[in-house]
């Protein structure tokens, strides 16, 4: 793959109808949503370097912000098809690289975990009892201070 560089505007031109429409605030309260197409080049920076989110660099929006659209395009398969449209059959490579770093979450509904599966332990109160003296064995480094204080 060549070398991460932001997207310009003639592929901008191809991917923007793929991307869904941000609907501001009905109220003008909080923050302005930040430029999509910025946005895109940080989550693309984030793919592209396979650095942490919050190692963007700062003329990138909020790493939050990337990390949190970039979790709405990738559940609604957006992502998938922007890069398809950017990247071609490379975009399959850059696609699995991303999931493989995806931290995966359980879920918490109730209803997709079956109580047979899970069985269940009494619970035990924990009692912790002061473990036993032990004397420490002596350094061959002995500590003396930097500083001597005169008697």
């Amino acid at each position: 793959m060549n070398p991460y560089r932001d997207i310009n505007d003639e592929e901008w031109q191809r991917i923007a109808p793929l991307l869904p429409e941000l609907r501001p605030r009905a109220e003008l309260r909080g923050r302005p949503l930040a430029n999509t197409r910025s946005v895109l080049n940080g989550v693309l920076w984030v793919m592209y370097s396979g650095a942490t989110w919050s190692a963007m660099p700062r003329k990138y929006p909020s790493y939050q912000t990337c990390h949190r659209r970039f979790k709405a395009w990738y559940e609604s398969g957006v992502l998938k098809r922007v890069m398809e449209q950017l990247f071609g059959a490379a975009s399959e490579e850059l696609c699995a690289m991303m999931e493989a770093r995806m931290r995966t979450h359980v879920s918490a509904d109730p209803k997709s975990v079956v109580a047979a599966e899970k069985p269940s332990a009494p619970v035990v109160p924990v009692v912790y009892a002061p473990a036993p003296a032990q004397s420490l064995p002596s350094s061959p480094f002995a500590f003396t201070p930097p500083f001597k204080h005169a008697a």
